[in-house]
C-alpha cells in the first residue's frame, strides 16, 4: 500500500515561487489500476514523480508499506526504484544501438530477471527481437519500452502519459496490452493522463486541479481500451 499525506512541492523562491502541489493526501492499493487525471499545470506530473521518488517533496511523506521515501538518501532512494518501481513516460527512451532483444534485457538485468523474453511474446513483439528502434513504428517503440519496464518485474508501474505520441489504433494497442499484463501480473499501475476517456479502464481515479485532488472515486466497471472514447 501506498500512503501519501501532505505532500507539498514548490518550484523556484520569493516573487517566482511556484507552489505545484499544496498538501496532497492519497492512499493506494496494491494491485490497484489507478489514473490520475487532470489539465497541464493541475500538478498531476509532479506528483507522479514524488510518489515514484523521482522527486523529493518539500514536506510530507510516501509511505510504501510504511516505509517512508522522503527519508531515503539518494542512494537508498535509486536501489528503491530499481527493486520497486517501473516507468514508461510518453517519449520511449530506448537505445538506439540496442535491438528490441537487447533494449528489454537491460531492464530485466536490473533485478536480475530472466522471463524477458515472456515479457517480449506478451506484447506482441516476438518477431522484432533483432530489430532496432529505428526500424519500429511508434506503437511498437511504446511496446518496447512497456517491455522494458516490466522485464525488471516491478510491484509498481508508473506512466507518464504513454499514449501522448501515438494516434488512437496505436494507443488503443498499447493501452490493451499494459491492461492485459496488469490482469496477469497484478502489479500496480498508476498513470497519469488528461484524456478523460482513458480514465474509465482504471478502477480508482484521483481527479487533480490547481495542485490539490479534487475528487476521488472508483468506477463501477473498467472498461478496456477499445470501449472507451479517443
Amino acid at each position: 500500500m501506498i500512503t501519501v499525506e501532505n505532500i507539498t512541492k514548490s518550484y523556484g523562491s520569493g516573487a517566482s515561487e511556484n507552489k505545484v502541489l499544496k498538501g496532497i493526501s492519497a492512499t493506494i492499493n496494491d494491485g490497484d489500476y489507478v489514473v490520475i487525471l487532470g489539465a497541464s499545470g493541475s500538478g498531476k506530473s509532479t506528483f507522479l514523480n514524488v510518489v515514484s521518488g523521482l522527486e523529493k517533496a518539500d514536506g510530507g511523506s510516501v509511505r510504501y508499506d510504511g516505509r517512508d521515501i522522503t527519508k531515503l538518501s539518494d542512494k537508498e532512494l535509486t536501489k528503491f526504484r530499481k527493486d520497486n518501481i517501473g516507468f514508461i513516460f510518453q517519449q520511449y527512451y530506448l537505445l538506439p544501438n540496442m535491438t528490441v532483444e537487447k533494449n528489454v534485457r537491460m531492464g530485466a538485468d536490473l533485478s536480475g530477471s530472466s522471463n524477458y523474453r515472456e515479457i517480449i511474446e506478451a506484447v506482441g513483439l516476438g518477431d522484432k527481437l533483432k530489430s532496432y528502434p529505428s526500424e519500429l513504428s511508434g506503437g511498437e517503440q511504446q511496446r518496447v519500452s512497456v517491455a522494458r519496464a516490466l522485464a525488471k518485474n516491478p510491484k509498481i508501474l508508473f506512466l507518464d502519459e504513454p499514449t501522448g505520441a501515438l494516434d488512437e489504433e496505436t494507443g488503443r494497442q498499447v493501452l490493451d496490452y499494459i491492461g492485459k499484463l496488469h490482469e496477469k501480473f497484478g502489479f500496480t499501475v498508476i498513470m497519469i493522463t488528461h484524456n478523460q476517456n482513458i480514465a474509465e479502464m482504471a478502477k480508482t481515479v484521483i481527479r487533480m486541479n490547481s495542485g490539490r485532488i479534487a475528487e476521488v472515486y472508483e468506477n463501477e466497471q473498467q472498461k478496456t481500451a477499445y470501449e472507451i472514447g479517443w
